[in-house]
C-alpha cells in the first residue's frame, strides 16, 4: 500500500515563506540539484458535495497559477519533493514525501479545495496517480483514497488546474485512441462523469500544464507533437469545451525527453514549464503572460541526475 508523509507541501512552502520567494524574484539564481531516492496511501471515497460556485471560481482564477512544490517519483516507490526558493530555483525537501508507490503512473498534483492559503496564495493539496490495476488514487495528507477503476484505458492523466470553471482542479485523460476526456473535480478530490473534449490527441508525445500561462486567469495546456513543435491551447473556462484552437509556440522541443508543469515555481502567479534533456539536466521556462510567446528563455535548475526519476509532477 502506498504511504504518505502527510504531503509536507504546506510546511515546506511556509518554511520558505512566500514573502521570501517574492523578494527573490529579481534573482536569476539556479539550483543544481541531483535527483536522488526520496512518499502516500488508501481509504474509501467520501460523499461528493456540490461543486463550488462560479463566484468562488472567479476568485481562484484571479489568483493565477498555484505556487507548488516539484516532485519526482522513483520506480522503487519513493517520491522526493523540491520547494521553490525564488527566481525559479528549487531546493530539496528533507526526507521522502511518499513511499510504496511502486507500479504507479500518471502522477499529477491538484488543488482540490480551491482555497487560498499563505497570504492568499493557492497550493496543490495532494496528488492523483494510477496504480498497476488501473485504480485512480488520491493522496492528500490522510489515507490514500481509491476513486475507482478503469483508468488503464488512459495513457495520459493530468490536472492542468481549474479547467472547468469551478474552484477545484479538474482532470484530463487521453484514451488509447487519442480522445481527450474532461473530469470535473469536487472539493473532496472526487470526480464527475467524463466529458468528451475531442480526438486526435495521440498526435502529441508530451502534454503539460498547471494553471494560467497567458495571463487571462484561465488554465492553459501545452502539447508537443512528434516533429518537436510545441503548441499552446488557451483555456476557456467552459467545462464542455475547455480549450480554444491551438497556437504554435515553436519547434526544437524534441531535445527534451520529458515536459511537465508543477505550477508556478517563480512566484509571479503564472504557470511555468519544466523540461528534462537527455543528459538528465532540468530546465525552467518561465510563463510570461503572453499568448503569442508564453515562455521566456530557459534557466537551468538542475545540472544532472534527473533522468533517475520515472515521473515528475
Amino acid at each position: 500500500m502506498a504511504n504518505s508523509s502527510g504531503l509536507n507541501r504546506a510546511g515546506a512552502l511556509r518554511r520558505v515563506t512566500v514573502a521570501a520567494i517574492t523578494a527573490a524574484l529579481v534573482s536569476t539564481t539556479t539550483a543544481a540539484v541531483a535527483a536522488e531516492p526520496g512518499a502516500t496511501f488508501n481509504a474509501p471515497a467520501a460523499a461528493q458535495p456540490a461543486r463550488a460556485s462560479v463566484t468562488a471560481a472567479a476568485t481562484t482564477a484571479a489568483s493565477g497559477a498555484a505556487l507548488n512544490n516539484l516532485y519526482g517519483w522513483h520506480t522503487n516507490g519513493d517520491v522526493i519533493g523540491y520547494t521553490p526558493v525564488g527566481g525559479g530555483a528549487i531546493q530539496r525537501i528533507a526526507g521522502r514525501q511518499g513511499w510504496d508507490w511502486v507500479g504507479y503512473k500518471n502522477f499529477t498534483q491538484a488543488d482540490t479545495d480551491g482555497k487560498p492559503e499563505d497570504e492568499g496564495w493557492y497550493h496543490a493539496d495532494g496528488w492523483y496517480a494510477v496504480n498497476s490495476a488501473g485504480r485512480l488514487h488520491f493522496a492528500g495528507g490522510g489515507p490514500v483514497r481509491d476513486l475507482g477503476g478503469g483508468w488503464n484505458a488512459f495513457d495520459k492523466v493530468i490536472s492542468a488546474g481549474n479547467t472547468g470553471g469551478a474552484a477545484p482542479d479538474d482532470l484530463l485523460a487521453r484514451d488509447r485512441s487519442g480522445v481527450l476526456w474532461h473530469y470535473l473535480g469536487y472539493g473532496n478530490a472526487s470526480l464527475t462523469q467524463r466529458y468528451r473534449i475531442g480526438g486526435g490527441w495521440n498526435a502529441y508525445t508530451q502534454i503539460a500544464g498547471k494553471g494560467d500561462v497567458t495571463g487571462d486567469g484561465r488554465a492553459d495546456l501545452v502539447a508537443r507533437d512528434r516533429s518537436g513543435v510545441l503548441w499552446l491551447y488557451k483555456g476557456t473556462g467552459d467545462y464542455k469545451s475547455p480549450f480554444g484552437p491551438r497556437a504554435r509556440v515553436g519547434g526544437g522541443w524534441n531535445m527534451y525527453n520529458y515536459l511537465f508543469s508543477p505550477g508556478d515555481l517563480t512566484g509571479d502567479r503564472r504557470a511555468d514549464l519544466v523540461a528534462r534533456d537527455s543528459a538528465g539536466a532540468l530546465w525552467l521556462y518561465k510563463g510570461n503572460g503572453s499568448s503569442t510567446t508564453p515562455y521566456t528563455g530557459r534557466i537551468k535548475i538542475g545540472t544532472s541526475g534527473w533522468n533517475g526519476f520515472g515521473a515528475m509532477f
